[in-house]
């Protein structure tokens, strides 16, 4: 998500499998793409940027070798990060990079003028009232067809009759902008500047044709499904929605700098009190997903109360499931094994025990970071010394916020509880702790969680969005055992009760030692990466026509039990 502020848009870049690094010269940039099975439309994240979704889409590309791979990389613009993180396996055969900035393609975008419609007055007024005629269609009254048509006369490079975007300049479409939309609350020249910024995104993501897939799948809603729902529409093929956190919540929260934990709905862009231009970001990005939710024919959720949350957002509940995501259990076995015997060294010498806690997460403040010091020090303050917290993720996302977290450790006296080691190989360092503390503000579901919890490591953590699933709720297998709880729950930001969880848990052996084994077992008869890539295989198959051999399978009915129905 890119700051509200910013005018957006887009210039091509690709790159090859083979050569991720270099930029190919202008000449190059219309090469013909070799069609693929699957296109994954990404925002920013994979695979120039290590986290969660980029762990997880790297898993889909390598746990599916039958099927063949697009990745099409939405950035900001040329200096964005553009090193291959990952290394492309053989299955992927392009990757596409889309630009977002303005300035990336501004001889394209800023060059055009109204006389290039090529229309007289009139047809020019018509057209601007057929704008705003197919947004009223879609805010009011949720139709999605007058602005597919818009588009397909105007933006798409394929079909374009004329450049839509060059009617931004003209006298008409100012005149039908006062008439049609004086809620905006803006004047005529900032009116004309936001509505530019949303016509440079529009031709950003709209303007090019994308390569050939048989699927597209998109890792959020926003700038990545309107491209993927694009390009399906534009190539008669299928569109896969996945949410692994809910896009129009996050950035409508960090817009308006509001807790990350709150929810959003679809009429707050109408109701809250906000200045003008924030309204008219609300108003993008909320109308935004209520137009490319109807052209996914699936929309996957990694938890089910993602799904209640989202049909607030205007999703089709109809067609949305639950596919967690998923571990590899055998590549923990040693951590495990090793984990087990220092729960038995744990219990038999509980008083001489330092208790190594760990944080793995950037240092970013929607990380809560600063909160869990505030933790450790109200431990310190109640007389466990017998505590060590290590900080385990880059600290370069958000220097400020690292240098701050480094001064509140000073200030607190922390300096002999708390570590900060930077970007290290988590899985290498598994065995030395003994709990996951997760403070964060947000999450969809947490691959660090489940990594823990694959080591047998409990987690106190905030309750946000999937943590409940992964950690608190009772799970039933479908022949009827029970995994209970593997760890504790707080609220974002209450630093008391996070810092009384942690007691809680190594206060009490017992109770440490069953998190334990449920953290494991939960992990190994619900969040198999096995099972999750078949169902993605399954679902890949199964929208793009391919030839299925097994039944796909997903976190549906039967898999939700009284205990962990939501």
């Amino acid at each position: 998500m890119y700051p509200f502020t910013v005018s957006r848009a887009k210039h091509r870049a690709t790159t090859t499998a083979t050569d991720i690094l270099a930029l190919l010269p202008a000449q190059q940039r219309r090469q013909e793409y070799v069609d693929v099975d699957v296109a994954i439309v990404m925002e920013s994240t994979y695979p120039y940027l290590k986290g969660g979704v980029s762990a997880v889409v790297h898993d889909i590309v390598m746990g599916n070798p039958d099927l063949t791979y697009g990745i099409i990389h939405i950035s900001w613009d040329s200096s964005s990060p553009q090193e291959d993180l990952y290394g492309m396996p053989e299955n992927v055969k392009w990757v596409r990079v889309v630009y977002l900035s303005m300035q990336e393609h501004r001889h394209d975008f800023m060059s055009v003028r109204p006389k290039d419609l090529d229309m007289n007055s009139a047809q020019r007024a018509e057209l601007s009232h057929r704008i705003f005629d197919a947004l009223y269609a879609l805010s009011e009254r949720r139709e999605i067809e007058p602005l597919w048509q818009l588009i397909d006369e105007g933006l798409n490079e394929r079909t374009r009759q004329y450049p839509l975007w060059a009617i931004l300049g003209s006298r008409e479409f100012m005149r039908a902008l006062t008439e049609r939309m004086p809620q905006l609350g803006l004047s005529l020249s900032e009116s004309f500047w936001v509505l530019r910024g949303f016509f440079s995104l529009a031709y950003a993501v709209l303007g090019e044709t994308m390569p050939r897939a048989r699927v597209y799948h998109a890792h959020t809603t926003g700038y990545a499904s309107l491209l993927g729902a694009a390009a399906a529409r534009d190539h008669g093929t299928s569109f896969l929605l996945t949410e692994h956190n809910l896009y129009v919540r996050d950035t409508v929260n960090t817009l308006l700098d509001r807790n990350m934990a709150l929810s959003i709905t679809s009429q707050d862009y109408r109701t809250f009190e906000v200045t003008a231009e924030q309204r008219a970001w609300m108003a993008w990005w909320t109308e935004m997903g209520h137009f490319c939710y109807p052209s996914a024919q699936v929309i996957t959720y990694l938890y089910p109360t993602a799904i209640t949350e989202a049909a607030e957002l205007g999703t089709d509940i109809d067609k949305s499931v639950v596919l967690p995501n998923g571990m590899t259990i055998e590549e923990f076995e040693e951590k495990y094994h090793a984990r087990q015997a220092a729960v038995e060294k744990i219990a038999a010498s509980r008083e001489d025990h330092t208790w190594r806690l760990v944080y793995i997460a950037r240092v970013v403040p929607i990380k809560g970071l600063m909160d869990l010091l505030s933790s450790m020090e109200i431990l310190k303050r109640y007389g466990y010394p017998n505590l060590h917290l290590d900080v385990l993720g880059p600290t370069e996302h958000a220097p400020e916020y690292y240098e701050a977290c480094l001064a509140k450790i000073e200030s607190l006296g922390l300096e002999d509880m708390v570590t900060i080691h930077g970007t290290v190989n988590v899985r290498d360092m598994l065995d030395q702790f003994d709990l996951l503390v997760l403070p964060s503000y947000n999450e969809g579901q947490p691959i660090v969680v489940l990594e823990a919890m694959a080591a047998g490591i409990p987690t106190v953590g905030t309750n946000v969005g999937g943590m409940s699933q992964l950690v608190a709720e009772d799970l039933r297998t479908a022949d009827g055992r029970t995994w209970g709880a593997c760890g504790e729950l707080v609220s974002a930001g209450d630093i008391e009760n996070m810092a009384r969880q942690i007691r809680t848990v190594i206060e009490d052996t017992e109770r440490y030692r069953a998190y334990c084994a449920n953290a494991r077992g939960r992990v190994e008869d619900f969040f198999q990466l096995h099972e999750v890539m078949a169902s993605y295989n399954q679902l890949y198959r199964m929208l793009g026509n391919m030839n299925t051999e097994r039944n796909f399978q997903y976190w549906g009915e039967e898999h939700l039990t009284p205990e962990n129905a939501s």
